[in-house]
């Protein structure tokens, strides 16, 4: 007996039992097509639920990769963290608590970055121009190239950075950014009665 079809939803990878004209995943419509190679009878563990998602491809641990290029911050113990310096399109999040000097070294790491001929955007959501200023002048970093910005609306800080294209980008820190969600149409409101 043959396996019932799946479909999969050509924008988010999303699973589905049957066709659908819009994705319950990611609400995007006519992307849910056959793929005759998954299965929705699903796996046999109850955690994942009844759809099956498709199989990755596996690779030995030892190959041939070549390393990334690595952008140095000239901090050789923060580098040395990151691997050897910063990889292309990277993020890395940098914690601790409060006052321990997060800011402080990412301030110094961009200048390190700047100073070295690399783009760099620093936006900030906690602190005003004054005040990164005055620590650049604390720090002797006050004539690093370092391109800063205050703001916490998320998509102006993406904007901006489309269209500025820096090697490095700042955000200081991301619990302060904020992303407007439009209101629901009438249509596809949950609350409408039809």
């Amino acid at each position: 007996m043959a396996k019932p079809a799946a479909f999969v939803c050509a924008a988010c990878g999303a699973v589905h039992r049957k066709w659908a004209g819009r994705c319950e995943e990611c609400g995007a419509w006519n992307s849910v097509v056959e793929d005759s190679g998954l299965s929705a009878a699903g796996p046999a563990s109850k955690t994942l639920g009844p759809q099956k998602g498709r199989a990755v491809p596996l690779h030995p641990l030892a190959g041939e990769e070549p390393e990334p290029p690595r952008l140095s911050t000239g901090i050789a113990e923060f580098d040395r963290a990151l691997g050897g310096g910063l990889a292309p399109s990277s993020a890395i999040l940098v914690g601790g608590d409060p006052g321990i000097g997060k800011s402080t070294l990412l301030l110094q790491a961009a200048a390190g970055l700047a100073r070295a001929g690399a783009k760099t955007v620093y936006v900030s959501g906690e602190e005003a121009l004054g005040q990164i200023r005055m620590r650049a002048a604390r720090l002797g970093l006050a004539d690093a190239p370092v391109l800063l910005a205050a703001a916490t609306n998320l998509r102006d800080v993406l904007t901006t950075l489309e269209a500025e294209r820096p090697a490095l980008a700042v955000i200081d820190s991301i619990q302060t950014m904020w992303r407007a969600r439009p209101a629901p149409s009438p249509r596809s409101a949950p609350w409408r009665m039809s």
